[in-house]
């Protein structure tokens, strides 16, 4: 599996979690990720338990950049591409254009045009501002 797929995995993880704890569901996370994934994916449980570790400060990071938005106030899967773009940006030594790239390529195929544009303009700003 490469990195691309591992993302779209990724997404589909943090988007149920983001919906079970909106609906106070309780889940075990490693049940979760084993229900996407066959195999084992280092990537995959990096990045997923390092979003969900550092929720609250990516959650304050991507509101601090969102133009009249709140992140709370997008889709769960927006909300998922978003945090997931803004944990690799912030907290791993992934390129941030791959990072940006990733997050955009994902919004492309899974959000609307307006979403798409929304996160790669948060992302640039975030890696403008808090990384160059």
């Amino acid at each position: 599996m490469n990195r691309n797929e591992s993302r779209v995995i990724i997404m589909t993880i943090l988007y149920q979690i983001f919906m079970y704890q909106n609906n106070n569901i309780s889940y075990d996370l490693n049940d979760v990720i084993k229900q996407n994934m066959e195999i084992e994916n280092d990537f995959v449980n990096e990045i997923v338990n390092g979003v969900l570790d550092k929720k609250k400060e990516i959650f304050k990071i991507a509101n601090e950049y969102l133009k009249d938005w709140k992140i709370n106030r997008l889709g769960l899967t927006d909300q998922a591409i978003l945090s997931m773009g803004i944990y690799e940006l912030m907290y791993t030594n992934t390129p941030y254009i791959v990072s940006i790239n990733e997050a955009v390529e994902l919004a492309k195929k899974y959000s609307d045009e307006k979403v798409k544009n929304m996160i790669n303009g948060v992302l640039d700003k975030i890696y403008h501002e808090k990384i160059d």
